[in-house]
């Protein structure tokens, strides 16, 4: 009974991409994707965000172009 309790109290997240239909993130845009980051510079994971596995991977990938192409920081003081 109790077990059942718990995973009432767990709402899963939806994804705010699905939502709003995007179909690619362009990596050029800094303000977008620092969401995405914590303030030590780390990609949050995705059962925090509550992205779904397919624009989590695309968020991934767009941090890391724009790092490299030194739009956003590898880490932040």
């Amino acid at each position: 009974m109790a077990r059942q309790v718990e995973t009432d109290k767990k709402k899963r997240k939806n994804c705010s991409l699905c939502a709003d239909k995007v179909e690619s993130i362009d990596y050029k845009d800094a303000a977008k994707l620092k969401r995405y980051l914590t303030e030590a510079g780390k990609i949050i994971p995705r059962r925090i965000t509550g992205n779904c596995a397919a624009h989590q991977r695309m968020i991934a990938k767009a941090i890391k172009r724009a790092r490299e192409a030194s739009i956003i920081s590898y880490v932040f003081d």
